[in-house]
């Protein structure tokens, strides 16, 4: 593909998102009836809000969902105490929720336009960012060539490029430097995600390691967290965490084959998903297993079997309830789930083979020996066994990955530096234009 057929198929696209557009309503209206969408802010899809801009200098953050927004948490609380207006966007309602309850009244929240030119426009017409920072994977076509055409840069950080997406990338070259040149600059996570992002066409990339890393541990529910410790009284347990489809059953096949040695085992069991739930409980039912659903409010009790954390936002409970955990979309799944929440929350990790989106986190915690990895059921089965089994083994893997994790900090500061020729002529515009406010923040 050359580059003016990239170009021409950008320019379709651009096309073919307008034709559309009036007839996407049906599909957003689709995903609102599953809960997938906000009801009552439908509109914010298609650039259409009821907030005003405010006065000032205003920065675009973009965080698809609730991993990523956790991520630029204490990158956006920077920019706000330098006196700079933030309009973040993410993508789904559980991440909406997050945005609320991290950062509340100081960011203005927006659920990101639809990746079609009459929404972006309309959402560009009325922010009018002088900034635009983009987490992760967030590559949209039209917004980015839209803010490209209205000179705003454009800064992707936590920047990551998983197998599949280099590969898609690489079939189509041109396509990805016709996009990516207009990237002001790239902060990518790993040395292996800035190499692949030059080899795309980006420049300049820096490196600056895993912005997840520098973020606080998950917060917990103290009340609520006594209340279940002490309902577990002596009981060993074990965790599996952002499982996905097949996971669950694996799960409950590990918890039938650790009774046998440890009678009094309770598995807690974290869906990535909790709207399966329903479907989850029902297939250990099955298995004559005693389920018990955090969301019901129902209490282990001395017969419980497993524990199904079907919440949101509560993963700092469940973790803080045990200290062996199984990571998962790592088995029956691909790509794996991030292991540095667990690592920070004292457990020893566990996790499938199949870990290619996390592949440096990954690497770093087992190098230290805070993780390991197991090929099936049966090796999951024997690797909680042994840890169960063996306080000092634990002990020493928690130990390893708390180090680790402190080892691989610092991506906070990489990035701000990054960003400090975008950031710092705003701040000079606020002081200014009088539009610097005090933050509050700590």
């Amino acid at each position: 593909m050359s580059q003016r057929w990239a170009r021409a198929i950008l320019t379709t696209y651009r096309l073919a998102g307008a034709t559309v557009y009036p007839f996407i309503g049906g599909y957003v209206a689709y995903r609102a009836s599953r809960g997938k969408e906000d009801r009552k802010r439908r509109r914010e899809r298609y650039g259409v809000t009821k907030a005003e801009r405010p006065d000032g200098p205003l920065v675009w953050v973009h965080a698809a969902s609730v991993g990523e927004t956790l991520a630029v948490v204490p990158l956006i609380k920077k920019i706000v105490a330098d006196g700079i207006h933030v309009v973040l966007t993410t993508g789904t309602v559980t991440s909406a929720g997050v945005a609320a309850e991290r950062l509340g009244d100081r960011i203005i929240h927006q659920y990101v336009p639809l990746d079609l030119k009459p929404a972006v426009d309309r959402f560009l017409n009325h922010w009018m960012p002088d900034l635009a920072i983009m987490a992760e994977s967030e590559i949209w076509p039209m917004t980015i060539l839209e803010l490209g055409a209205r000179r705003v840069p454009q800064v992707l950080v936590n920047g990551r490029l998983s197998d599949r997406s280099f590969a898609a990338w690489q079939k189509r070259p041109h396509l990805a430097e016709a996009l990516f040149e207009n990237l002001a600059h790239v902060v990518a996570q790993s040395e292996t995600d800035g190499e692949r992002f030059l080899a795309l066409g980006a420049r300049p990339v820096t490196v600056s390691g895993n912005l997840k890393v520098d973020t606080p541990p998950p917060p917990v529910d103290l009340p609520a967290f006594e209340t279940l410790k002490a309902s577990f009284a002596a009981r060993s347990t074990w965790a599996a965490v952002s499982t996905h489809e097949g996971e669950e059953e694996i799960a409950g096949n590990v918890h039938l084959a650790l009774k046998k040695r440890h009678a009094s085992i309770m598995t807690i069991l974290v869906p990535r998903h909790p709207d399966r739930a329903e479907a989850i409980a029902e297939l250990l039912t099955a298995k004559g297993l005693k389920v018990a659903l955090r969301s019901k409010g129902e209490m282990p009790d001395t017969d419980t079997d497993i524990y199904l954390g079907d919440t949101i936002g509560e993963m700092g409970l469940y973790l803080r309830l045990t200290e062996i955990a199984f990571v998962g979309r790592s088995l029956s799944g691909q790509g794996g789930q991030n292991p540095i929440e667990p690592a920070m929350l004292d457990t020893a990790v566990l996790s499938g083979m199949n870990v290619q989106n996390f592949r440096d986190a990954y690497q770093t915690l087992i190098q230290a020996g805070g993780a390991k990895l197991v090929r099936d059921q049966d090796m999951l089965a024997g690797a909680v066994n042994y840890l169960l089994s063996n306080h000092e083994a634990r002990n020493g893997m928690i130990a390893a990955g708390a180090n680790a994790v402190a080892d691989m900090r610092g991506a906070l500061t990489k990035t701000l530096a990054a960003l400090d020729p975008f950031i710092t002529p705003l701040v000079v515009k606020a002081r200014l234009t009088g539009g610097s406010r005090s933050s509050g923040l700590d």
